[in-house]
């Protein structure tokens, strides 16, 4: 299990319009990523919404970007019926969803992973509400970065 001050494992993913995304591409910035269950569900929609409707406000701060072990096409629409304004990754054979640690039974676990610019795990959310988690992250980003 991963831990505060551990190195973020890498990555390459698609994302919801099939180009690739690593974490290495985040480097020296803020970014948060979150992994969750599954497109259009109750919860995952909640939350996506939430990130889209505080986008504003986080982009100034941090990187966002989502991952689930939905196809890039699930991705593609779920995105679009949303109007998301941020990445969602596709990882559909798990590797990065297990190489954090937030492999479920079936379907990613609810988690989050706030990295700092040198790609360092500064915070671990790990019983997130969806409703509630964007202005969560406001909160601690905006203390980390004063």
């Amino acid at each position: 299990m991963l831990k505060v001050n551990d190195k973020a494992p890498e990555f390459k993913l698609p994302d919801q319009k099939g180009n690739l995304h690593s974490l290495s591409d985040y480097k020296g910035g803020w970014l948060l990523i979150y992994f969750y269950p599954k497109d259009f569900t109750p919860g995952c929609t909640k939350e996506a919404c939430s990130f889209r409707d505080n986008f504003s406000r986080l982009k100034d701060k941090l990187q966002l970007v989502g991952i689930s072990g939905d196809s890039v096409e699930s991705h593609k629409n779920f995105s679009e019926k949303y109007n998301l304004p941020f990445t969602i990754l596709s990882d559909p054979e798990r590797k990065a969803i297990k190489n954090y640690g937030t492999n479920g039974l079936i379907f990613a676990k609810r988690t989050s992973f706030l990295i700092n610019p040198q790609g360092t795990i500064e915070k671990i959310y790990e019983k997130v509400d969806p409703t509630t988690h964007a202005e969560e992250i406001l909160k601690d980003i905006s203390s980390l970065t004063a």
